[in-house]
């Protein structure tokens, strides 16, 4: 049904219009097209609340001192793990940097925090004095501290190094001529350090100038020198190993025996010239049988008869002992002063050293050397001369 044009108003008519022809234009399109979606609005910025940024500030600025304190602290030495003051060793080898060597400190204790040491020493220029060798630490010691203590007045970690292996045995004249052909220092700079120089144990004589007063002490162990090291630095390297070596529990056993550091050094240094390389707990016990055992002691009185301390006082004899020799008036001379000697005649290896300590419980008096290489143990002197006169000597 039509209706009448008449019947619209115009106001209809063109409001009808304007929507038909939009309804209309979007149905020829295919109705494909989507609406756009109104603009979004313009969010307001929140405002950040005064309160929490002051606190955020404070407690941002508390950790930062916090940080600051406990850097400070191990910089300066406030606080340490360790409650009190102990001294430690510490050893910079030619492999080492600043590195590694902030991983030994924090190890023992001496630092907290590594990375920061590190910094300290790159900023502070600690390669240039750090230098390889052998260093008594403590606790108490703030970096600037640590860094001194392990400067070398021989080189730093970039110097020329050589690395010297001193064999178990070695007399204090053997050890200086060893260091001097591999470049340490001179024979002559290195014997008057030995003589002279004033070393801080109380192991050693100080008021002799006898190289015997190093004797023992000077421990065997492969080292890394400068070359041209500081004579008495290049000494007292080998000292300050043997004082490490001997540990806490070594002491206590020298504390608990009735015999003194030297004494027992002493007795090591026997057993290291003796012993075949397997015994050394069955010579120690043959010299405690002599120094200590009953009445005559199986025809020994107390006489050790140690070729090898016969030797330490003839350094230029060649061949074998002689009843002359055993003549020589010298109190290194055991064929015919009973005990020790005075000193002790070469420096001990650990396994002679902890033979002296520990040495096996037998009735042995003698010994002799076998054909197979290995020494033959008797209880009287009647079974150790009927070996000697056996096809099983080996002289």
């Amino acid at each position: 049904m039509e209706v009448p044009m008449s019947d619209f108003k115009n106001g209809d008519t063109a409001s009808w219009d304007s929507s038909q022809v939009r309804r209309s234009r979007a149905g020829q399109t295919g109705g494909g097209q989507q609406h756009r979606p109104p603009q979004q609005r313009r969010r307001r910025r929140r405002r950040i609340n005064p309160i929490l940024y002051i606190l955020c500030v404070l407690v941002a600025s508390a950790i930062l001192a916090g940080v600051g304190w406990l850097l400070a602290s191990d910089l300066f030495a406030f606080s340490r793990d360790i409650p009190s003051t102990q001294d430690i060793t510490i050893e910079v080898t030619a492999e080492d940097d600043m590195g590694s060597i902030a991983d030994k400190l924090q190890n023992a204790g001496l630092i907290k925090y590594k990375w920061f040491f590190r910094l300290f020493a790159a900023v502070t220029g600690a390669s240039d004095e750090v230098g390889i060798g052998t260093y008594t630490l403590n606790t108490d010691m703030d970096y600037h501290a640590l860094i001194a203590g392990m400067r070398s007045s021989s080189g730093n970690l970039s110097a020329e190094t050589v690395t010297v292996t001193i064999p178990e045995g070695y007399t204090v004249r053997q050890t200086i001529a060893l260091l001097a052909e591999k470049g340490v220092n001179t024979e002559e700079a290195l014997t008057e350090a030995a003589q002279t120089a004033d070393f801080d144990y109380d192991f050693i004589d100080n008021e002799s100038e006898d190289l015997s007063r190093l004797e023992g002490f000077l421990f065997p162990d492969t080292y890394e020198f400068y070359v041209n090291h500081n004579a008495e630095d290049a000494l007292d390297r080998l000292l300050r190993n043997f004082v490490s070596r001997m540990d806490e529990d070594r002491m206590a056993q020298v504390e608990a025996s009735d015999y003194s550091l030297q004494e027992i050094i002493t007795i090591a240094s026997l057993i290291e010239e003796e012993t075949d390389g397997t015994d050394q707990a069955n010579i120690a016990s043959v010299i405690y049988n002599r120094l200590e055992g009953p009445g005559d002691r199986q025809g020994t009185y107390g006489l050790l008869q140690i070729d090898a301390a016969l030797l330490y006082a003839l350094p230029d004899h060649t061949g074998p002992i002689t009843s002359a020799d055993m003549q020589t008036d010298s109190p290194y001379n055991l064929y015919q002063n009973a005990g020790l000697p005075p000193t002790p005649i070469s420096n001990p290896g650990l396994a002679s050293i902890d033979a002296a300590l520990n040495p096996n419980s037998t009735d042995y008096y003698y010994y002799a050397l076998g054909t197979d290489g290995l020494h033959h143990f008797s209880t009287t002197l009647a079974e150790h001369n009927a070996f000697v006169n056996s096809s099983s000597y080996g002289g």
